[in-house]
């Protein structure tokens, strides 16, 4: 990618506690050996991908997102499933703040230029790539998570993530106070 863009996207970040649990669910899938796991620090719900977006545009884009006030809002596990090209995630239970948050943060995002996905929104974690034949634990797993804000997210040359920004109440070694909020 060019010097003059970054690879952003948004997300509900979790904080420890809920990280830990994302991990363990994974845990307790059964994984075929060419699936590629994500790594805990890196798992958290996308909101937007935004993709390539001018490096000079993103402080503007952090100030329109810092005008959204997002409503504390609870999460609940539903069930994993594998999705085409491999995909394992854990989807969450349509909850209905997390739908308007994700709708307000496309407004602003579209405001920017970028082309939104055309796709519904299914709130999901996505745990592995690569695993067609991996199978969910069963029954679901319990999992709840309250969500009080969002990040905005690069994803760095080497598949590092980078918190930009912390929009509400994101509390995560990733979200410190260095982190502009």
């Amino acid at each position: 990618m060019p010097d003059d863009r970054v690879r952003l996207f948004t997300a509900l970040w979790p904080d420890p506690a809920v990280r830990t649990r994302l991990a363990a669910t994974s845990d307790a899938w059964q994984w075929p050996p060419r699936a590629r796991r994500i790594d805990a620090a890196k798992l958290h719900l996308t909101l937007h991908f935004i993709g390539a977006f001018p490096r000079e545009r993103v402080d503007g884009l952090a100030a329109a997102l810092a005008t959204l006030e997002p409503a504390p809002t609870a999460l609940r596990a539903s069930r994993g499933e594998v999705w085409r090209g491999g995909i394992a995630v854990l989807l969450f239970a349509a909850e209905p703040k997390v739908a308007a948050l994700h709708a307000a943060i496309g407004g602003v995002v579209a405001g920017f230029g970028v082309a939104l996905d055309p796709r519904p929104f299914s709130p999901h974690v996505t745990l592995a790539r690569g695993a067609r034949g991996a199978a969910p634990p069963l029954p679901p797993p319990e999992l709840d998570w309250q969500a009080s804000g969002f990040a905005l997210v690069e994803s760095a040359p080497g598949g590092d993530y980078r918190v930009l920004r912390a929009f509400g109440d994101v509390v995560d070694a990733a979200a410190r106070s260095d982190v502009p909020r």
